[in-house]
């Protein structure tokens, strides 16, 4: 039987006949598309509030309008996903700002997003007819296809960081959208109305949940805060997290939205996690205190309203130089709803 002799010309000649069929060869690409472990594109990476963010995103308020933005946003653009508007992979965070006198008018999508506030006090954001008012540390959630818009009718200046699952849904080609005709939707309940009736561990008798919308939109800080506080006097913290809690849907006991999920950690002054990797991909705001953390072999020190992110896979350890409190969401329940989580941290 004759044997077959390649030639250098072969392999490109045969690639070229392959694509005009629009076929590829799975040997030339197999590494990169089963890796064996996570490669992610987004890197590990740290945004300034005070030094760098702030004085931009006041400029902008300078410089345009809600009326012009619609949303005046700046995104936390991760440096290994340069013009995706991405902060990771699966995940989008950006700093919004809503001058005193603002309005961001009404809009609903498939996007899902929650708001961790930065600064300022007394202006809302409106989601299904109620009116939510604000303060440092809340965490307020706009579940997918709710309409919702913001306000500030108070003397100063708000600051919140947005969190949306947008380059999730985009690759998953999902994404709609829609304008109302109003600049606000009408408010409908009265203030603290989903507060009281889910915020205390119960819920109306005759309510039934409604899959993939969580009842519960405000989460104050001054009940979240106390409830860390209470946590840290029980309990030793956790040598890889401190003393951690997870935002929870009162409704199944599950994640507050679909496709993330949010968490509250203390870190006592001069402690020092051990450190972690998991596949989920994770941004951290800073809401209290001073510390450093190292992720995959990166050194961020921080201060408050700093935030950080790490890429799946990456390890991660946390050092406080005084009690510290980090809020941070994720993509986990995607992950754990596909069977794909996975952590691993050291002894």
């Amino acid at each position: 039987m004759p044997t077959h002799t390649t030639t250098r010309q072969e392999p490109a000649e045969f690639t070229i006949e392959l694509a005009r069929a629009g076929l590829s060869p799975l040997w030339e690409n197999l590494h990169n598309l089963v890796p064996p472990e996570p490669r992610p594109a987004a890197h590990p990476a740290h945004w300034r509030y005070v030094e760098d963010i702030r004085p931009l995103l006041f400029e902008a308020g300078a410089r345009i309008s809600t009326g012009q933005a619609e949303r005046r946003v700046l995104v936390l653009e991760n440096p290994g996903l340069p013009g995706q508007s991405a902060t990771t992979g699966s995940l989008y965070a950006g700093y919004q700002l809503v001058l005193p006198g603002e309005i961001a008018r009404a809009h609903r999508h498939s996007q899902s997003a929650l708001r961790f506030v930065i600064e300022g006090k007394g202006a809302f954001t409106t989601v299904s007819g109620e009116q939510l008012r604000m303060a440092p540390g809340d965490l307020v959630l706009t579940p997918r296809w709710t309409w919702h818009d913001h306000g500030n009718d108070s003397d100063a200046p708000i600051v919140w960081l947005d969190g949306l699952d947008i380059p999730l849904v985009n690759f998953l080609n999902a994404g709609f959208a829609e304008p109302s005709d109003q600049e606000i939707q009408p408010v409908t309940k009265a203030a603290g109305d989903t507060l009281a009736r889910f915020g205390a561990n119960m819920a109306p008798a005759s309510w039934r949940a409604e899959p993939h919308q969580a009842p519960l939109l405000h989460y104050p800080y001054a009940r979240t805060r106390a409830a860390l506080a209470a946590l840290a006097a029980a309990e030793r913290p956790d040598p890889h997290h401190g003393h951690r809690l997870r935002y929870v849907n009162p409704a199944n006991g599950g994640d507050v939205l679909p496709t993330m999920a949010a968490y509250l950690q203390l870190i006592p002054g001069a402690f020092a996690t051990k450190p972690y990797q998991t596949t989920e991909s994770t941004l951290f705001v800073v809401a209290e205190g001073e510390g450093r953390s190292h992720v995959g072999g990166q050194a961020y020190n921080w201060r408050r309203h700093d935030t950080f992110v790490a890429p799946s896979w990456v390890e991660v350890s946390h050092e406080a130089k005084s009690e510290s409190v980090l809020f941070s969401f994720s993509d986990m329940p995607v992950q754990r709803a596909l069977g794909l989580w996975r952590d691993k941290i050291s002894e």
